[in-house]
């Protein structure tokens, strides 16, 4: 049974009035893919009567207000991307397509959508419930931001969007902590996770440079990122503070990540795998296509790749589902009537991570020290045995045919694993491909993959070789299409010329997916953009902002002929 999204629905189950509302960007798609579902889901497991509304027409009234006006609070999402890089191209040009509004057509979601749906909520009730922003929109511009879309500083969004409180990261226990503070009519200020505005600055919290400094001086925008950023592990980090004009964003330390017991139970609750028919009525959704019959494994990522959110929304911890509650998940799925044998993904931000963890986490982060960059760290006990095994059992179970990884693989991981990364990839090409498998390199320049946190192309080379093997084993005929990006910071055309030789002569490929960098709030690429200077050297580097040169980047690799004269990157 879906939440309800129209009147009809709640008569039905007999509430005249719902607990929480839910506002989404996105068609409501009933998926443990979809944020505003699983938050629905996890609120309703802990009893309270939840609905939605996606995609609320903007020029109306009547349709946010079409199932009333919640009890406890209001819960605005953008949707599962901001909506600013859902809407517009790296170029700036308005998306025509979109995978999650129903008939494929980018006519639904408005820009800045979490400040839309809560001026929306506003004019439509006098005095409403709370109103709760949340999803990677909210977690990402939860402190003073630089915007892409406005080349400036932006405050905080509950500034803009004049909610009382914003939950940030991955919000399961945060959201069921926060409607049950407010059922009992005790204040929520305290939990973690949450922001809010007040008079008075926290005393014990860090206090970041205020919005005003932070918008005028750039120096002053870097050093609040360094502060933000050492403070993201839930183990160590200190709650924050930011000074905008005469009130304080009050931001609490961050939730600790579920424990697989608990992600276990959010995975395991009754999703319908479908739209819900008050969208679908409007047309397919394709991303049902994709993660119908799709399996989430663990969440975190360790990668922290310098234009990647990952590691300021989910964290840098990742957390392993049991394998048991897998393969029950893929028991129920193969029971589904409309399952055709085939699961499309098994995996996280990174299919590869899956039941690989370093102890020491529990106890913070390393600080000023990376997992997996510029090389895997010793103390990541890197063993994809766990995976495998994971694997066979899924392949295992009475009506699945056919399990595909999707997610990326990270081949440095794959590398870095003497006792099962052969093994790994014997699996991959016997079972797991459709006779691709998907890389992201991004780059082959030296400086430039510094600057993004990816692994030197040496690794690259050496996975290739390992690739090979695999294929001769498993007399396998299988090819690798890559990723990569152009007009990241320090990113010239000389690297672009660079890098399309090196796709020619040594991957002996044509790039097609090549994308232009898209400066995301809150990641330490939109810092070098915005600032100019490399973060660990404070050395000036160059930018392009030009929107014809990041365009010539692009072409100088997509289809692009070998420069002449050029030659591949030497062996680092």
């Amino acid at each position: 049974m879906f939440l309800p999204a129209t009147r009809q629905e709640m008569k039905g189950l007999g509430w005249e009035r719902l607990d929480v509302i839910l506002v989404s960007g996105d068609a409501y798609v009933d998926s443990s893919y979809c944020g505003v579902a699983v938050i629905g889901r996890v609120l309703a497991a802990a009893g309270l009567r939840v609905g939605v509304i996606a995609q609320p027409a903007v020029d109306r009234g009547d349709d946010i207000a079409r199932l009333g006006a919640p009890e406890l609070f209001w819960g605005v999402s953008a949707g599962a991307v901001d909506s600013m890089v859902s809407n517009y191209t790296p170029l700036m040009k308005p998306r025509r397509e979109d995978d999650l509004t129903p008939g494929g057509v980018n006519n639904r979601r408005p820009d800045r959508a979490s400040i839309v749906y809560a001026n929306l909520i506003r004019r439509a009730f006098r005095r409403p419930a709370p109103i709760v922003l949340g999803g990677i929109e909210a977690s990402l511009r939860r402190i003073a931001h630089y915007d892409y879309w406005s080349d400036s500083i932006r405050r905080p969004l509950l500034f803009d969007a004049k909610a009382d409180y914003l939950l940030y990261g991955m919000a399961e226990n945060s959201v069921v902590e926060l409607a049950e503070a407010l059922r009992a009519g005790q204040s929520p200020d305290g939990i973690r996770g949450l922001c809010r505005i007040a008079r008075e600055k926290h005393t014990g919290y860090v206090e970041l440079p205020d919005y005003e400094g932070v918008a005028g001086d750039k120096a002053a925008f870097a050093h609040m990122f360094t502060l933000f950023s050492r403070n993201m592990d839930p183990a160590t980090a200190n709650g924050l503070v930011q000074r905008c004009g005469d009130r304080w964003l009050i931001h609490n330390p961050p939730p600790p990540p579920l424990t697989p017991e608990e992600l276990a139970r959010v995975y395991g609750l009754d999703y319908e795998r479908a739209v819900h028919p008050h969208c679908a009525a409007l047309g397919g959704v394709r991303a049902l296509d994709t993660i119908r019959w799709s399996i989430t494994s663990h969440r975190g990522c360790y990668g922290e790749c310098n234009f990647c959110a990952i590691a300021a929304h989910q964290g840098r911890r990742v957390v392993s589902r049991p394998e048991a509650s897998i393969v029950q998940e893929a028991q129920a799925v193969a029971r589904h009537p409309g399952f055709r044998g085939i699961i499309h993904d098994v995996g996280g931000p990174t299919a590869n991570m899956y039941g690989i963890e370093c102890n020491r986490k529990a106890r913070g982060a390393c600080a000023g020290k990376r997992c997996i960059f510029p090389g895997v760290c010793g103390g990541l006990a890197v063993d994809h045995g766990r995976q495998i095994e994971l694997l066979r059992r899924l392949r295992a179970v009475p009506g699945v045919k056919k399990v595909f990884i999707g997610s990326g693989v990270r081949y440095d991981l794959v590398v870095a694993d003497s006792a099962n990364g052969g093994r790994y990839l014997d699996e991959l090409v016997q079972h797991h491909i459709s006779g691709q498998l998907k890389l992201a390199p991004e780059h082959c320049e030296a400086e430039v993959l510094r600057r993004m946190g990816k692994p030197s192309i040496r690794v690259l080379r050496r996975f290739r070789e390992m690739f090979r093997l695999a294929c001769e084993r498993r007399g396998k005929h299988c090819f690798l299409t890559y990723y990569f990006i152009a007009a990241y910071p320090g990113c010239t055309e000389a690297h672009m010329r660079a890098l399309a030789c090196f796709a020619h002569t040594e991957l002996h490929h044509r790039p097609e997916q090549v994308q232009i960098f898209t400066p995301t709030p809150s990641t330490l690429g939109a810092l070098m953009y915005w600032t100019g200077r490399d973060p660990e050297t404070g050395q000036p580097l160059f930018v392009e902002k030009t929107l014809a040169g990041k365009r010539r980047q692009k072409d100088l690799v997509k289809g692009g002929a070998v420069p002449a004269g050029r030659h591949p990157p030497r062996p680092l």
